[in-house]
């Protein structure tokens, strides 16, 4: 903690033994690397190769799970991987990827031939965790049929459950922002003049901003509707703020974390054209003027947008990733439980030779290949990595439900162009902080319930939905590394680079830091009250959707996602990615696609 004060350090309990998990990419942070470090080059104690000293704590892509995915990267793998060794298993289904995309995949094989033997092969130790992006979504007819065979209710949220006690949603003007800190809470009774009044803006900042609340011009006089849009979809909302309104810094920089924690990345980034259709409240002013009925969404929304237009948003908090894949392989192992309380012997029975569905961890895809000619083979060959050596098994199909840009590794003989268009999906990084405190009362005496911050590390702290602050709460910090200045794919690659090398510490220190400038004044004690801290770093967490202005072929297309997924023989492709869209029911929609293109 070099770059931390020691006192400050002391005093925001750093030093006090906790709980502390730290998970990359949904995988607890240990020592195992070093089982892997004799062939990738990794060696577990933070030199070239690896991903940083191990550190007690954070959850989320470990050295062990990244470094032979990196090393097929670098074409540095079967330098050293020796001859495949078969296993003699075969499989009606392989399914490349223990996500809730992998998952769905085999529950839906089974669900049309309950006879079937499935391999799902996952290079995690651990049935990992997925990033939630945002608070709420609504379900495709995929998702909301597979949560009914789960027994899984989806419900709308309550919004007057904080409300009703005294608690709101609020931004902190942060000091990484302005000079001076300041809370402002949007109550009810509050009206533009009286907060933006508050905020510890330039004068001339504060008028623009009521402004662009209360009468904004029509920025496009003359044109029509379509071109509008048009124009809006060439912009990014910065832009759209800096260069069309003319406003002052200091409202870009008010408003420019509006859109992180959905998105993955900061107004820099986000389009202009969905700002204007996510414009609601207290978020993404300056478009009442333009006069734009909002009786449909523009063709150049973004599909996220588009599909939750008008629509009634969905509470997904319940149905996390790891709730709803532990759920289906309850209904498909035989004796697993999926529950934490049952960990250790669940983790026995993934991978029973007598399971209709076995899940095989620790097992990174190496090689995937047709048995003859793609289009005439009738089998598949499957090799994967143990810690020791390759192994292969055959399937009779394959179902590839990892990240769109690692396949091109796994599948050597696709065609190029379609190699090219699954290199294209670049993930934005991400990371989520859940943390136990002793009860909810700071947050009660503050007033809030929800806080966007506007430069801090952590872009928004939120308790979880319907929390009793009377008893133990359990509250949620998203961060966004993407470089957005850079655009969503280079700034994610950026964002993804800083990621691997901030150490737990200093991760720790803003959490303790950010909730105690937050809720101090409540009397919360972070030295006391914070009783576990779980992070969770996802460099690849958000898949990446078609949005303007980044992506000129939308909404027209050819879109390099219908390439990418394109069937290969008896290979077919699912994952978010395939959508592409960053909710959990895209990777469902995905996975059951896949399957109906195998068994049609």
């Amino acid at each position: 903690m070099s770059d931390i004060n020691p006192r400050e350090a002391r005093d925001l309990g750093m030093s006090r033994t906790i709980s502390r998990r730290d998970f990359f990419d949904g995988v607890a942070m240990t020592a195992g690397v070093a089982t892997l470090g004799s062939l990738t080059g990794c060696s577990g104690d933070g030199s070239p190769g690896g991903a940083g000293p191990v550190q007690p704590g954070v959850r989320g892509d470990t050295a062990a799970a990244l470094s032979v995915p990196h090393a097929l990267r670098d074409d540095r793998f079967w330098q050293h991987a020796g001859t495949p060794e078969p296993t003699g298993e075969t499989y009606d289904l392989v399914v490349v990827g223990g996500g809730v995309s992998g998952v769905s995949a085999a529950h839906e094989w089974l669900s049309r031939d309950p006879a079937a033997r499935v391999l799902i092969l996952d290079n995690h130790d651990e049935l990992g965790e997925e990033p939630r992006i945002g608070a709420v979504s609504v379900w495709t007819p995929e998702g909301r049929e597979l949560l009914d065979r789960l027994g899984i209710a989806v419900r709308e949220p309550d919004g007057r459950h904080y409300p009703g006690l005294g608690m709101y949603d609020s931004v902190l003007c942060d000091r990484e922002t302005y000079p001076v800190e300041r809370l402002i809470c949007f109550t009810p009774e509050i009206e533009a003049e009286q907060w933006v009044g508050r905020l510890p803006l330039a004068d001339r900042a504060r008028r623009d901003l009521l402004a662009l609340y209360r009468d904004p011009a029509d920025w496009f006089p003359g044109l029509s509707r379509e071109r509008k849009q048009e124009r809006l979809a060439n912009l990014t909302y910065s832009a759209f703020l800096l260069d069309v309104c003319g406003a002052h810094p200091d409202v870009e920089r008010f408003c420019r974390t509006m859109p992180s924690a959905d998105w993955a990345y900061d107004a820099r980034a986000f389009g202009a054209i969905d700002a204007w259709g996510r414009a609601d409240g207290w978020e993404f002013p300056g478009f009442r003027g333009l006069r734009l009925d909002r009786d449909k969404p523009s063709r150049f929304n973004s599909p996220t947008v588009q599909k939750e237009w008008g629509e009634p948003r969905v509470h997904c908090l319940p149905q996390r990733g790891r709730t709803l894949v532990r759920t289906m392989l309850a209904r498909m192992i035989p004796g697993f439980t999926g529950s934490r309380d049952h960990e250790p012997a669940d983790r026995r029975r993934l991978d029973l030779p007598a399971n209709p569905v076995r899940f095989r961890l620790s097992s990174p895809v190496v090689s995937v290949r047709h048995d003859g000619p793609p289009d005439t083979a009738s089998s598949v060959i499957v090799g994967y990595f143990d810690g020791h050596a390759v192994r292969t098994v055959g399937a009779g199909s394959v179902i590839m439900a990892c990240w769109h840009t690692v396949i091109p590794h796994l599948v050597p003989e696709l065609p190029d162009d379609q190699r090219r268009a699954l290199r294209e999906a670049v993930k934005q990084p991400l990371l989520q902080a859940t943390v136990r405190l002793r009860d909810g009362e700071a947050w009660r005496r503050v007033g809030v319930h929800r806080t966007r911050w506007t430069g801090a590390y952590w872009c928004l702290s939120e308790l979880d939905p319907r929390a009793d602050p009377a008893g133990p709460v359990t509250a949620r910090l998203v961060a966004t590394p993407c470089r957005s200045e850079l655009g969503p794919a280079e700034g994610a690659v950026a964002g993804r680079h800083a990621l691997l090398r901030t150490p737990y510490d200093h991760l720790e220190y803003t959490v303790r830091d950010q909730l105690a400038r937050l809720l101090g004044p409540g009397g919360l004690d972070p030295a006391t009250d914070i009783e576990a801290i779980t992070i969770d770093r996802w460099g690849h967490a958000q898949a990446p959707e078609y949005c303007r202005p980044w992506h000129a072929f939308y909404p027209d297309g050819p879109f390099p996602a219908d390439l990418a997924r394109r069937r290969f023989g008896r290979i077919a492709i699912a994952g978010s990615d395939a959508i592409p869209a960053a909710r959990t029911d895209a990777a469902i929609t995905a996975a059951c696609r896949a399957v109906t293109e195998l068994t049609a």
